[in-house]
């Protein structure tokens, strides 16, 4: 499996240590390895806008495309009773917490919390 490595972030490819499981459980323990976790659609525009976000930010995310993904149809699941939505995408996580979709991030970046956590889980230095 390939992955384009785009300038907002790290693409991490599935590894077969991570392919059983539970997806919920698969989902905790992708987001917990790295400061800032984005899970995405490569296609999706609002997935797009929250990379930029965070690239615009200084923040280099790890992201998982899930539709490169062989299980991506069971994490999109997974994600979307996560959060109790239709929607599944994007989903952010930082420093393994549950952040939300979309409208939650931008909240956060709005009210000025989003910075405080990114410095908490090491995302950002400054």
């Amino acid at each position: 499996m390939q992955y384009q490595t785009e300038s907002w972030g790290s693409y991490m490819p599935t590894r077969s240590s991570s392919m059983g499981g539970d997806p919920l459980e698969r989902i905790e323990r992708m987001a917990s390895e790295n400061a800032v976790v984005i899970f995405s659609v490569s296609s999706c525009c609002m997935c797009h806008a929250i990379k930029r976000l965070f690239c615009g930010m200084g923040v280099n995310p790890t992201v998982y495309e899930l539709d490169e993904d062989p299980r991506g149809k069971d994490l999109e699941r997974a994600l979307m009773r996560l959060l109790g939505t239709s929607s599944a995408v994007p989903v952010v996580f930082i420093g393994g917490k549950l952040v939300g979709a979309m409208d939650r991030v931008m909240a956060s970046h709005i009210n000025g919390t989003l910075v405080p956590l990114l410095k908490e889980a090491g995302a950002l230095w400054l």
